[in-house]
């Protein structure tokens, strides 16, 4: 099992740094192979008869799945097997293991349920699957990945080769500054959860006529959850947390984009989340109705009323995005997706939290590096600048903790240049840390100049910085989508 590695460049999910710790992540985006090519390939393999579960277990594709598996870390399964235990278990039981799959006898493990936190409230339902059938549910992606997503939707953007969220955000504005200012915004109430087997398998068999293939799948799909110990039976859903589930939920899905596509309605769908943009309200609530009928009656699907509507662009967010209503109708940061950093820094920087400067900071310019090379995306960069100086204040106020004393105060404020009469006020003043934190004295002297000696970066500078990486690399925010 242990070939030549290929590297991989996987840009990070819109969530930067706050990643799910228990997740699995998909297929990579960057460094994938052209749906063109991908489709020349499966020509080819076709015309010289090769079975698909003898190209999911050829040693090249094995060898690529190990690799991403390795790569992406990950929780144990029910088995307790670590990722770092998966080679030496392979090289001693693969020929078993190759043979089971071959006559389409193997039986995947249920998987682990975790429960972690929605940014808006609630749980999200992962299910974790045994690190080996992580793997072998990747070689399974990588082959079927080639055969599925060169048919799949242009105006489809989750989980795929070579697309992100960032060019459903541009093409969606693309259809605003067009005249479609109304958007239709269909969120499916748990999708994942609610996906019917029979008519995901009947997907799935458009393109996959290997029986021992679709076995597998199905096995995938039935395999069940482990809560508190118990079994219990998955009738439909397919779990998030596997590697096969994104592409599972798009082969679903591209129902919808075929019919949405049919009627010439211009859309941008990412996994479970579509706007589809019209000129008039009454156009957007006329489609509301058909989209509903076509989700609940043919896909057996459910529209979440409370976060589906039919509004103006720039009041609706769409992942993590809203738009100014102006012609150019510029990408700017949604209200939650500033709210959930500023709960975030609010955390890093509790003045209860004991913790040396430094390591905060380190903390706090790994977390904002994640999430600025998503959100550097947006055009209006001056809610950046009022971020930057409700993080400088919020650290001000934590190292003001941490001088308790009067005479550290006055030490540490001289020491930064200040005049003896002001630190002498200052030093002895009674006002709380948040408050002293805000006055001139202590904003002249612990400035953007000392705290970028500390090694913060701020998030107008990773701003900059994230932008003109961009540009020099060919894919800026002005690049259009193709």
């Amino acid at each position: 099992m242990e070939g030549s590695r290929e590297r991989r460049q996987q840009p990070s999910p819109q969530d930067g740094t706050y990643r799910e710790e228990e997740g699995v992540k998909p297929l990579g985006t960057l460094g994938e192979p052209s749906a063109a090519a991908a489709a020349t390939r499966v020509e080819a393999r076709e015309s010289v008869k090769v079975e698909l579960m003898e190209e999911v277990l050829e040693r090249r594709n094995l060898t690529k799945a190990l690799k991403r598996v390795e790569e992406n870390r990950g929780a144990a399964g029910v088995d307790g097997m670590m990722v770092n235990e998966l080679r030496p278990h392979l090289q001693e039981h693969w020929a078993e293991l190759r043979e089971r799959l071959l006559e389409g006898n193997y039986e995947p493990k249920p998987v682990r349920r975790v429960e972690i936190p929605k940014p808006d409230g609630g749980k999200r339902l992962l299910g974790i699957p045994t690190v080996l059938d992580r793997f072998i549910q990747q070689a399974l992606l990588q082959v079927l990945t080639e055969r599925f997503d060169p048919k799949f939707s242009e105006s489809s953007y989750g989980f795929r080769p070579g697309r992100r969220a960032h060019d459903a955000v541009r093409t969606a504005r693309s259809y605003i500054q067009a005249g479609n200012r109304w958007v239709v915004d269909i969120d499916l109430e748990q999708f994942f959860d609610r996906v019917n087997h029979d008519r995901l398998m009947a997907g799935v068999e458009v393109r996959v006529k290997d029986k021992r293939v679709l076995r597998l799948v199905r096995k995938y799909l039935e395999s069940g959850v482990m809560v508190n110990g118990v079994v219990v039976e998955s009738e439909e859903g397919t779990p998030q947390g596997g590697p096969l589930s994104p592409l599972l939920s798009n082969i679903y899905l591209d129902e919808l984009d075929k019919e949405l596509e049919k009627r010439g309605h211009k859309f941008c769908r990412y996994a479970d989340d579509c706007n589809i943009y019209v000129r008039s309200r009454r156009a957007g609530e006329r489609v509301m109705a058909s989209v509903r009928r076509l989700v609940e009656g043919r896909l057996k699907l459910k529209v979440n009323e409370a976060k589906s509507a039919v509004e103006r662009p720039w009041k609706r967010k769409f992942l993590g995005f809203s738009f100014l209503g102006g012609k150019e109708a510029k990408i700017r940061l949604a209200a939650k997706s500033v709210q959930r950093v500023k709960a975030k820094l609010r955390e890093l920087t509790r003045r209860s939290r004991s913790q040396e400067m430094k390591e905060r900071i380190r903390v706090i310019n790994r977390y904002l590096g994640g999430w600025m090379g998503y959100f550097a995306l947006a055009e209006t960069p001056s809610v950046l600048a009022t971020l930057d100086g409700w993080l400088l204040r919020r650290l001000r106020a934590c190292l003001w903790r941490q001088w308790r004393r009067v005479r550290t105060r006055y030490h540490r404020l001289r020491g930064l240049g200040l005049p003896e009469r002001v630190v002498g006020y200052i030093a002895n003043t009674r006002k709380g840390p948040w408050r002293i934190a805000a006055s001139p004295p202590l904003q002249q002297g612990l400035n953007r100049a000392y705290w970028k000696e500390q090694g913060l970066i701020g998030l107008m500078e990773r701003y900059q910085l994230t932008r003109q990486t961009w540009r020099t690399a060919g894919c800026g925010p002005a690049r259009p989508v193709v």
